[in-house]
Parts: structure tokens; C-alpha cells; sequence
């Protein structure tokens, strides 16, 4: 990557952590109009024409490269995931059951490892420690009162989206393929088990008002159609554990974007937990700045 680019992978990551920690505010407030797997149906279908309709206005063509290989990223990362995230929502509620699906980089460092190559070496693992740390205290799973089984869904969910994140990076290390071709596809594919999934479960009809409307359109375009390319964007230019990892700036943004919208109160743990991870970002921030330096390759 030239030399004026490399700090592109870094601004990616910290655009997708502050856009999708919101999302869970706005996803709060979309569950008062829409019911669970309605909304993640809808969320998904609306991301997937606005991906289409980017690939067209780009001149791009949508011709399907390794088709099993997308079918299956799509029902991983984007089924499965939307799924398990819901069902744990719906089972558990949204504390702290939910975010046990931020244990994915735990999944995908295991993952990475025998799979990819990728190891963590040497001081990353003092990085890797820093925010695994982090989020361990901000779940408290030795304080959980939610049943065993949303506890499973929300750890499926986890392994859901590192099941993809892996097989994103062994597709784009072997085939050459359009980032915004294949996460329009992705998405398209993984919208369809969705939509079956929603229009087979009996829930309360959607409340189609404008502050609805507006939620969705967010939720759609920006937190799902466009962090989900940046997302593959990242996973092409950083190693996948690394990439999950500072990823957790995600429940971060979301613990204080919640905390201040919904007038909470602060816990200890998530203070020293917030810390944690904030100290572990850092320091993965200056291995890679320290890296450049010694490869400007």
C-alpha cells in the first residue's frame, strides 16, 4: 500500500467501531417500531438493493465469482449472524446475553490460526490480552442471570461471524474478487433466509412511521450496506485477528453512545473494561505504525 494510504485500514476501523456502536442505540429504538427478526429482514433487505443499486451506479458488472464460497460467507456472516444476534435479543433481552457476539475476536484468533497462518507473536499477544481483558469485564460472565440458552445464541452468533470473517480472507487470498461485488452478494444471499425467517414467525406488523423510516434507512445504507464493505475492505489489508480485534471499539461506542442517550449510569468494571480495550487499541496502533516504519513495502 503506498506510503500517503496506509492510514486508510486505521480511519476504515474507527469510522465502522463509531457507526456500528450506534447502531445499537438505533437498533434499540427500531425494536419500538418493528418486531425482531421483521426488522433484521427488513434492515438486511433494504442494505442489499442499496448495495445493488451502488453496484450499478459504479458500472460495475454483478457477475458472481465462486459462488459456493460467497453462498456460504452470506449464510455465515449475514444469516447467522442477524439470526443468533436476534434470537439471543428476543430470549435474553438486550444486555449483556447480546453482547456475548463480541466475543468473535476470541473465535477468530482461534480461527485464524490453523486455518490462515495468522499468529499472533510477541508483544500482540500483550494487545490481544489488553482487549480481550477489556471485554471480559464489560460482559461479567460470572454476573449473568439470562438462561444458558440465550447465552448459546449470542456465542453462535460470535462464531457466526468469525466463521465468516475466516472465509473472506482465504476467498480473497486465492480469488480475485470486487469487494463491493461480493459484499453485495453477500448480502443479497444472506438477506434471503431473512425474509423466509420473518414472514414464517407470527409478530406484530411494522410500524411504517417516518421515525421508523429514517431509523431504517441508517440501519440499511450506512450501518449495514456500507460497514459491511468497509468491513471486507479491512479484512483485505490487515490480518483477520488483528482486524476483530480492534473491532472492539465497537461495544465501547456503544456502551457510551446507551449510557448517554438513555441517561444510564456508568459501572466500574465497564470504566476499567473501556480502559482495557482503549490501552490494547493503542498498542496495536503503534505495532502497526512501528511495522510500516521498518517495511515501508
Amino acid at each position: 500500500m503506498p506510503a500517503n494510504r496506509r492510514w486508510l485500514p486505521a480511519a476504515a476501523l474507527i469510522v465502522l467501531s463509531l457507526t456500528w456502536g450506534y447502531t445499537w442505540v438505533l437498533a434499540k429504538q427500531g425494536l419500538a417500531y418493528a418486531p425482531p427478526f421483521a426488522f433484521a429482514a427488513e434492515r438486511c433487505l433494504g442494505a442489499a438493493l442499496a448495495l445493488a443499486l451502488a453496484v450499478k451506479l459504479s458500472g460495475r458488472s454483478l457477475h458472481l465469482v465462486a459462488p459456493l464460497q460467497t453462498v456460504a460467507i452470506g449464510l455465515a456472516q449475514v444469516s447467522g449472524f442477524m439470526i443468533f444476534q436476534t434470537w439471543a435479543l428476543v430470549e435474553g433481552g438486550p444486555g449483556k446475553t447480546a453482547v456475548l457476539i463480541f466475543t468473535m475476536p476470541i473465535w477468530t484468533l482461534l480461527l485464524a490460526w490453523p486455518i490462515l497462518g495468522e499468529r499472533v507473536r510477541g508483544k500482540q499477544w500483550l494487545a490481544a490480552a489488553s482487549t480481550l481483558g477489556g471485554l471480559l469485564l464489560i460482559i461479567e460472565p460470572w454476573d449473568m442471570h439470562s438462561s444458558l440458552f440465550s447465552k448459546f445464541l449470542g456465542l453462535m452468533a460470535a462464531l457466526c461471524w468469525a466463521t465468516g470473517t475466516i472465509l473472506v480472507k482465504r476467498l480473497r487470498g486465492k480469488t480475485p474478487v470486487d469487494l463491493l461485488v461480493l459484499t453485495t452478494w453477500q448480502m443479497i444471499i444472506g438477506a434471503v433466509p431473512l425474509i423466509l425467517l420473518a414472514l414464517a414467525i407470527p409478530e406484530q406488523p411494522t410500524d411504517w412511521s417516518l421515525s421508523y423510516i429514517g431509523i431504517l434507512g441508517f440501519m440499511s445504507v450506512v450501518s449495514t450496506a456500507f460497514c459491511w464493505w468497509l468491513w471486507i475492505y479491512i479484512l483485505d489489508r490487515v490480518p483477520a485477528w488483528e482486524a476483530s480485534l480492534s473491532v472492539l471499539g465497537t461495544p465501547v461506542v456503544a456502551i457510551l453512545s446507551s449510557r448517554l442517550t438513555f441517561s444510564e449510569s456508568f459501572k466500574t468494571l465497564e470504566v476499567a473494561g473501556i480502559l482495557l480495550i482503549g490501552g490494547g487499541l493503542i498498542l496495536l496502533s503503534l505495532m502497526s505504525w512501528a511495522a510500516s516504519r521498518r517495511n515501508p513495502a
